[in-house]
């Protein structure tokens, strides 16, 4: 289970459609994007507050690996706000691995 520093993170339990790919995603409560495509939604001020009125799709535009696993950084396409958020266990790996290809080839 993840541990968050942060004493306003709210955790909650949501299934969402993604509005990236269409996919369904089963929430467990640390769920913030698209297991499927990666992508995410604006919709936090905190962790999982629900409180920004932005509601734009988050591209992710960054990954890294660290001990604790996969980070990704998101940036919203319709304000510019950006967030890393971890990677998930079901993310799907071919995505990662396309993702990083795609950065890689920008650089």
């Amino acid at each position: 289970m993840p541990v968050f520093q942060d004493k306003k993170f709210q955790r909650r339990k949501e299934d969402f459609q993604c509005e990236n790919c269409g996919v369904m995603v089963s929430g467990d409560g640390y769920t913030n994007h698209c297991t499927k495509c990666l992508w995410s939604k604006h919709v936090d001020i905190a962790p999982g507050d629900r409180l920004s009125l932005c509601g734009g799709l988050m591209e992710p535009i960054a990954l890294r690996l660290e001990s604790t696993g996969y980070i990704m950084t998101h940036r919203c396409k319709k304000c510019g706000h950006e967030k890393n958020n971890r990677g998930a266990e079901d993310d799907d790996f071919e995505a990662l691995i396309g993702l990083s290809r795609q950065l890689a080839n920008k650089q």
